[in-house]
């Protein structure tokens, strides 16, 4: 198995890039939150890899974190889910937050993403959110209803952890006549009142 490279970056295209590695250029796909920390043509890079074989191919992954790579990993183990629509997940989403929207049932936030259909996100959350939810995440999330994922989806993109958006939206009154808008608000309040 291939768990890393170190090289020279050759060559990039809009879904991978080519690595040479003494002479050996290497085609690893990556997420486009990989692609962006790889640098210039020329640079050293070093990747997370994982090596995806199927009887008429072998297609390598690369990643900037280990978390990504894992995750990665995690994904393609959901039945119907290949490395493709994972690279898309990656790419639309940080590991933190693609985290937090399986373990906490955000099924909404998941078919947002291009090639996740409804059927395909409930079916990630079914498989996945157990064990996302007692390995991936630094605490383990409170149970939030799904309307709160995007709250908490929207708190994490403005820049703030999932611990502490976590805290926030646990502090949310459990009121269903509130919009996403009035939501975010009081949950932006929670970091103004501290």
């Amino acid at each position: 198995m291939i768990a890393s490279l170190k090289g020279t970056l050759q060559a990039l295209a809009s879904d991978g890039a080519v690595i040479d590695v003494h002479g050996i250029g290497f085609l690893v796909y990556m997420p486009t939150s990989t692609m962006s920390t790889l640098g210039a043509i020329g640079d050293e890079v070093e990747l997370n890899t994982h090596l995806h074989l199927r009887e008429d191919n072998a297609t390598l992954y690369g990643f900037a974190t280990p978390e990504e790579c894992g995750l990665f990993q995690t994904l393609i183990g959901v039945s119907g889910l290949g490395p493709k629509l994972a690279l898309a997940m990656l790419s639309a989403m940080s590991v933190e937050k693609l985290a937090m929207a399986i373990a906490s049932s955000g099924a909404d936030l998941l078919s947002e993403i291009p090639g996740i259909g409804r059927k395909t996100a409930n079916r990630i959350i079914l498989e996945l959110k157990e064990k996302i939810a007692a390995g991936w995440l630094t605490t383990p999330p409170p149970e939030f209803a799904e309307e709160n994922a995007e709250v908490l989806a929207a708190l994490t993109s403005l820049g703030y952890s999932v611990r502490e958006a976590s805290h926030a939206v646990a502090t949310l009154p459990t009121d269903p006549v509130l919009s996403l808008e009035e939501k975010i608000r009081l949950a932006l309040g929670y970091f103004t009142a501290k």
